[in-house]
């Protein structure tokens, strides 16, 4: 039997999944909306009533980013990383007809999201598998857009943090497809400068067109946070993601050109891949 339940009624979930305590907890002002949390480490906030409302600042800059790049129309899109799926039921809302493939690796965690927040009509099909193996295995030019938001409670799994790894992502892309990828690190962005190399191998070299977007005190080096990372063979559309990104109530740089060119560092082979850093206490977690 499906369980929303709203307002008052709304009680937190708790349940263990394959990778830790999933826990879902309404959220007191909005009727149908839940945080859900592994082990304390946020992972997805979904309105059931509003799929265009997105809670978190870089799921934001995702969107602004598909916005720009796909003005219009429907999208084929594959999300490595599904947790409460808050950006394929946005996508859904915004791009009605879009066929996605959610890959998500905690089959306990999927369970839960389907019996609790279950995903409004067609074209949203979920894929219980390891999010590198289902790539392995997706066919050549099948999709638009790729987005890996995959994280292992608050870090980024090392075998999706290489150059073979986005390699396999540029493959599965038409050729002006789009790969967005939702990553974390602080100064000396030691890791986001191999991720920047690793796109920029993946999709041409010095032809690949590149881009993040982060706040200004995580790009000045005074925090640690969320920073997302834009690939495309194509030109991005870097004014109207600028406009937009700074627009929020959050507002976000984008980098691009020679900035990039500043952070790259040298692409990571599967034998050297590491996971994304640890965050500092308190970073990410809810109570």
């Amino acid at each position: 039997m499906e369980r929303e339940r709203a307002g008052a009624e709304a009680v937190p979930v708790r349940r263990d999944v394959a990778f830790g305590e999933a826990r879902l907890l309404p959220d007191v002002d909005r009727a149908r909306a839940w945080l859900l949390t592994v082990d304390g480490a946020p992972q997805s906030y979904v309105d059931l009533d509003d799929p265009a409302h997105l809670e978190f600042e870089y799921a934001r800059r995702i969107a602004y980013t598909i916005a720009s790049a796909f003005p219009e129309g429907p999208v084929d899109a594959v999300h490595l990383g599904g947790a409460g799926m808050m950006l394929p039921r946005w996508l859904a809302h915004e791009r009605p007809g879009s066929r996605q493939q959610v890959v998500e690796a905690d089959r306990e965690l999927a369970a839960l999201v389907a019996e609790y927040l279950p995903l409004p009509g067609a074209g949203v099909t979920v894929h219980t598998a390891d999010a590198r193996a289902w790539l392995a295995s997706a066919g050549d030019a099948t999709a638009d857009l790729v987005v890996a938001d995959v994280f292992g409670g608050s870090r980024v799994p090392a075998h999706l943090t290489s150059v073979e790894f986005v390699r396999d992502a540029a493959r599965v892309l038409r050729p002006d497809g789009l790969y967005v990828a939702n990553l974390a690190d602080s100064a000396p962005f030691a890791f986001v400068g191999g991720q920047l190399a690793n796109v920029r191998e993946a999709f041409g070299g010095p032809d690949a067109h590149v881009c993040l977007l982060a706040e200004p005190g995580v790009l000045r080096g005074r925090r640690y946070g969320n920073a997302v990372l834009a690939a495309a063979r194509r030109p991005l559309p870097l004014d109207a993601l600028a406009r937009l990104c700074a627009g929020d109530a959050f507002p976000a740089r984008v980098v691009a050109g020679a900035a990039v060119d500043d952070l790259a560092g040298r692409p990571v082979h599967d034998a050297a891949a590491v996971p994304s850093p640890e965050p500092p206490d308190g970073a990410f977690t809810v109570g």
